[in-house]
């Protein structure tokens, strides 16, 4: 079994830690576009071993494709933050064109590979992924879901002062402002979380999860790493042991909950064939009506995707 991370920056490097930690592949190839960068992440991670007690070789790569051909595997992290003065446009534009070449390469190295997006804007570089690879969709899809579930039981946890393993939830849209927590499928220890925590408590929770990237750029100056790698880790986990994991992931739709050729948040279990089935959850009127509108501003940016695609071939 080998894994692929491409981008060793924060997020790449943190998920190819926890991917080595928890043993889930005989190899797994760091690889990154700057000279030596992927290199010493890799040696710094294998010198845990002995720490850590594991067996999976990490691997670093300067943008050599060769040393990941093969990969069950790939998880693409590549792109560049949003800086001051760039549009939405202008990072999209960024980041897809690195996202379309480091799927291009990793085609031609890993053709029967499951691809796992984490670049953002999320929902748009994993459709540009799609789009690039020609792949069946079951096997590109993106992290975003168990990374915002993470944060609202974390956020859960301190608030009613339980162990966050005991709280299951799900989240539905888009990455960011538009996501859709369902409360009435959180629940704690098997209780609906209604019954512990008042409505007001728990709209400033799910309030604070859709703005909980930019509470740690505020704090930090960065964007979070620690949560983002690890959860596309457990994702990996969940494909190479077949686990059949029931987690909100960034899908392609065909009709699911009304919404078409779109790729947006729903809950799937993923196995070794990556997503396996998407599960369609029985929404009320008010969360039908909160999935269309993220639906909408999804779409709204692989429109802004599509546009460039058509110019550049115009």
């Amino acid at each position: 079994m080998k894994v692929t991370v491409v981008g060793a920056g924060n997020v790449g490097a943190t998920c190819a830690d926890a991917i080595a930690r928890w043993e889930l592949s005989n190899e797994v190839v760091l690889l990154d576009i700057k000279e030596g960068f992927a290199e010493g992440k890799a040696l710094d991670i294998w010198q845990t071993s002995p720490i850590n007690l594991f067996d999976t070789r990490p691997v670093g790569s300067t943008n050599d494709y060769g040393k990941t051909a093969g990969s069950d595997v790939v998880v693409i992290t590549s792109g560049l933050p949003r800086k001051p003065g760039m549009s939405r446009d202008d990072l999209i534009a960024t980041n897809a064109a690195i996202v379309k070449s480091v799927t291009e390469n990793v085609v031609k190295a890993s053709p029967e590979a499951i691809i796992i997006v984490v670049s953002n804007p999320l929902d748009v570089m994993t459709y540009c992924a799609y789009l690039t690879s020609k792949f069946p969709s079951q096997r590109v899809f993106g992290m975003a879901g168990i990374l915002d579930t993470a944060r609202y039981r974390a956020f859960l946890a301190e608030e009613l002062n339980v162990s966050p393993k005991d709280i299951q939830a799900v989240l539905m849209g888009g990455h960011g402002d538009t996501m859709v927590p369902l409360p009435r499928y959180t629940t704690v220890g098997g209780i609906p979380v209604t019954e512990l925590i008042s409505e007001e408590k728990l709209n400033a929770i799910v309030e604070r999860t859709k703005k909980g990237g930019g509470e740690i750029v505020n704090l930090l100056g960065t964007s979070a790493w620690y949560a983002p790698g690890t959860a596309a880790a457990q994702m990996v986990e969940a494909i190479v042991r077949d686990q059949k994991r029931v987690f909100p992931v960034c899908a392609w739709l065909e009709g699911q909950y009304g919404l078409k050729d779109i790729y947006l948040g729903v809950p799937v279990v993923l196995g070794r064939q990556g997503i396996e089935r998407i599960i369609e959850l029985q929404l009320n009127d008010e969360e039908k009506a909160l999935l269309q509108d993220s639906a909408k501003a999804v779409r709204e940016v692989m429109d802004v995707l599509d546009k460039m695609n058509k110019g550049v071939t115009a």
